[in-house]
This record gives C-alpha cells, sequence and structure tokens, in this order.
C-alpha cells in the first residue's frame, strides 16, 4: 500500500517526488507519510541535483485525514502522536535535504500539508489554489508548521488572523506574504522544472552555502514542531475536537473535502 501512496521518478538530474492518493486528495495518513520519509531518504532523491514536489489529483493535499482519526477514536491520542511525529519527520526531511527543493501546488492545500511547502526553497501555485487551515472549525490545534515556522514567514499577527478566521487563502495572497514565490495559470510542475533549470545555470557551491545559512536553525524549528505535536495531541482529545472531527465528517459525507 505505502509504495504506491507516493511515486519516485527522475526526468535527467532532477528527482519528482509525487504524492499519490487522489481519491482522498492527497489526505495525510501515517502510511504515505512514512512512504513519503522513505522516499526523501532515496538514492535517487539523495544523488538529485533537485527535488520537485507534486502531487496527482485535484488537490495537492488537504492535511490529516479527518476519517482516519475518526477510525481510531478509541486511541487517538496514539494515532494523532504517531500521524504528527512522522509529519514532522517529512518536513524536517524536506528542509535538510541537500538538494533545492520546489514545490508545484495546485488544488486545495489544508491543514498540516502546509508544511511541505514551508519546507521547500521554491513554491510555484496554480492561480485558482487555495490554502486554508482548517483548525479553528474543527477544533484542533495548528500542526505541520502553522505555528513554528509560518510566523517567520508573515508575521505573527498575520498568522493569528489567518489561524483564527480560518480565512482561504488564494494564490495572490500567499504570493503577497511571501508564501509563495511564482503564479502560474497552466502546469506547476512544468513552472517548478522552469526554476531547477535557472538554478541549475549558477554555481553549485555558492547555492550549497545559501541554503546552508538559510537553514542553518533548523534544531529551533525541530524543537518548535514538536512542541505543535504535543499540543495537537492534547486538543485532539478533548469534547471539542472529537465532536469537531464527527461534524465536520457528517456535513461532508458526500464529497472527500478533508481538513
Amino acid at each position: 500500500m505505502s509504495e504506491s501512496l507516493v511515486s519516485l521518478t527522475r526526468q535527467g538530474p532532477v528527482a519528482v517526488v509525487s504524492l499519490n492518493r487522489p481519491a482522498r486528495h492527497n489526505a495525510l495518513v501515517p502510511e504515505l507519510l512514512q512512504s513519503l520519509i522513505g522516499t526523501l531518504k532515496d538514492d535517487r532523491c539523495l544523488s538529485a541535483s533537485a527535488l520537485v514536489l507534486c502531487a496527482q489529483g485535484r488537490s495537492f493535499s488537504t492535511g490529516g485525514d479527518l476519517l482516519g482519526f475518526q477510525q481510531h477514536r478509541s486511541t487517538i491520542r496514539e494515532y494523532a502522536d504517531k500521524i504528527v511525529g512522522l509529519l514532522n519527520q517529512a518536513i524536517v526531511a524536506l528542509y535538510k535535504h541537500p538538494v533545492p527543493v520546489v514545490c508545484a501546488v495546485q488544488g486545495q492545500v489544508t491543514g498540516g500539508s502546509l508544511g511541505f511547502l514551508l519546507a521547500s526553497d521554491w513554491v510555484v501555485m496554480h492561480r485558482s489554489a487555495t490554502i486554508t487551515p482548517w483548525y479553528a472549525e474543527v477544533g484542533l490545534s495548528p500542526d505541520g508548521g502553522w505555528t513554528a515556522i509560518l510566523p517567520d514567514i508573515i508575521g505573527r499577527q498575520q498568522c493569528m488572523h489567518w489561524l483564527s478566521s480560518n480565512a482561504s487563502y488564494d494564490a495572490l495572497t500567499c504570493h503577497r506574504l511571501g508564501l509563495v514565490q511564482q503564479i502560474v495559470d497552466g502546469d506547476c510542475a512544468a513552472a517548478a522544472f522552469e526554476w531547477v533549470d535557472d538554478v541549475q545555470t549558477k554555481q553549485p557551491g555558492s547555492i550549497n552555502c545559501i541554503r546552508h545559512l538559510l537553514t542553518c536553525n533548523n534544531n529551533e524549528i525541530e524543537t518548535k514542531l514538536d512542541n505543535e505535536r504535543k499540543v495537537f495531541v492534547e486538543q485532539i482529545q478533548t469534547p471539542e475536537a472529537l465532536h469537531g472531527i464527527d461534524l465536520f465528517l457528517k456535513r461532508n459525507s458526500t464529497c472527500t473535502k478533508i481538513y
């Protein structure tokens, strides 16, 4: 199962990693995250000159699969601890990856999947794509770097407004805030390769120095991500969160939209 949830191909010297759970909008489950972590450690990734992270289907990824949380209600503490822990590992693996990482984003990005964008060096977003937190709507605590990484990009107060209002930010808004570097009307992956091609015309030693200096505080980020995990696990056990999950799934029982 896990082998099919994330694919890895090489296009010349570039590794292409694709989330492959389109029927569930690439929502995160332990198997997908374990596959992603393993893929990022694959020699075909580590020996590449750059990495393009993309996703199959209409959405990039809609965060943790709430159906999974509901199905593990009797062991929700352990399940939440596992899935957020794996998400953090995947984010750190992207953040520390030895080659430049570009993320190609289409459709919805919700919940903890934002972390994949935050850990990338460059984000290409389709003009129709959106990013929505969903935490305050459901009753969950933020994960995926919403409080660990995002405030350093857009500011604490903007983060507070976004999370508490549960607003859907479009590509133009995300670009204005500095979260997205390029907006396209066509193929996001093709635009990602254009960025990769441009980076490869530069001196590799210089690019490596830039990336190292920009990510040298990753130990602090790991600590902040772990704090997100701890608070998420405590909050998801509350009646507020359990009821919010049930209510959300009931309201959206006719579709596959998940936070």
